[in-house]
């Protein structure tokens, strides 16, 4: 048995396994079990449970990327990875300034989608922000990825080595047979020219969201989730699901060498929490029980530093839970909520905080 992948059930999930949902780390655990409520570790739980605004996520819209070369990086992403472009705008002024923090801002932004699921790189012009630390490592806690599926692993990892990119896991890992939950299941890590952490995975028939068994002609597909590392996941929970409610599908504790060499972190031993809004992408916690010498999100970082990545939330009321996140101690970094001069960005009320760790998360009103 030494030579399987250790794994540890945690609580039962009601509505199934998670690894034959959408997340893809959790997916290297046999079995997930309730969700239970845990004790929230903010200052009133009451109130917030209490809130109207507590189911406040209407959706997990999109991610976003700090690039260093446009032109490169959507060379990148279409090239190699399949994404449509779908608009290219230049921003600059005192309400951009505002909701990013960062003074003379400038960007350019291109809005890119791969199957129903979008993303955004952002050049930052003016002011150019801090590259990614080179000794970066996947229990850092700025740590961030999206997870995009794949229809064939082999043929989709043999085309990234023929577009020569790095790797970060060694080899993409295969979740063994013995593994009934979620057997057959494979992910890579990888890097794009900027040093970025992506991921792709492959859910064999059964596995994973029904949507990626359809039959289709393309071999990358959409994204399934996006993925973060977490100092305390107690805490973590009571930023995502207290405050922007939403939902905790399942959680795991993950190790072994297929964990291991995934995430190439030796004798890595994660608690693994897979997070949902009524659509959108999945979020997933990633806390590193083992090694615990992670770094700490820098102290410094600024909106427009390429480690800098953003997840953006459509809410119901911008203002309220604005208000609500104030209350709670939540750092901001728009001083308050932004109207933009229009709607070139796909919205036009938007405010800029971090999560417990250091995360930046845009929260967005539809139009």
């Amino acid at each position: 048995m030494s030579s399987r992948l250790s794994l540890k059930t945690i609580r039962p999930i009601r509505n199934g396994l998670i690894s034959a949902l959408v997340f893809t780390t959790v997916v290297f655990s046999q079995s997930i079990a309730p969700a239970q409520t845990a004790p929230s570790p903010l200052k009133d739980s009451a109130t917030v449970a209490a809130s109207p605004i507590n189911q406040a996520a209407i959706e997990v819209d999109s991610v976003s990327i700090p690039v260093s070369d446009m032109d490169r990086a959507v060379e990148f992403y279409t090239h190699v990875l399949s994404f449509q472009s779908v608009s290219d705008v230049e921003v600059w002024g005192t309400e951009y300034e505002k909701l990013k923090g960062v003074f003379g801002v400038r960007m350019r932004i291109v809005k890119m989608r791969l199957g129903d699921e979008k993303i955004e790189l952002i050049e930052y012009l003016t002011p150019k922000g801090k590259p990614i630390p080179i000794d970066s490592r996947s229990h850092d806690r700025w740590f961030q990825h999206i997870a995009i599926v794949v229809n064939d692993m082999d043929r989709a990892y043999q085309q990234l080595r023929r577009d020569k990119v790095q790797h970060a896991s060694t080899a993409p890992q295969r979740l063994p047979d013995w593994n009934k939950a979620a057997a057959g299941i494979r992910a890579f890590y990888f890097k794009d020219p900027d040093g970025h952490n992506l991921e792709i995975i492959y859910f064999p028939v059964g596995k994973g969201n029904p949507k990626w068994q359809k039959p289709s002609n393309q071999l990358f597909l959409g994204i399934d989730h996006t993925a973060i590392v977490v100092s305390n996941t107690a805490r973590s929970l009571g930023f995502y699901r207290d405050l922007l409610g939403l939902r905790l599908a399942g959680e795991s504790i993950n190790y072994g060498t297929e964990q291991a060499h995934l995430n190439n972190v030796e004798g890595a031993k994660l608690h693994i929490s897979g997070l949902q809004a009524a659509s959108g992408l999945g979020v997933e916690f990633l806390e590193y029980l083992q090694p615990k010498d992670g770094r700490p999100y820098p102290a410094d970082a600024r909106a427009n530093d390429l480690l800098s990545w953003q997840t953006t939330f459509r809410v119901k009321n911008i203002r309220a839970i604005a208000s609500l996140l104030k209350t709670h101690s939540i750092v901001h970094i728009s001083p308050e909520v932004v109207t933009l001069p229009n709607q070139s960005l796909g919205f036009q009320k938007g405010i800029l905080v971090r999560d417990p760790d250091g995360h930046l998360i845009r929260l967005i009103e539809p139009i």
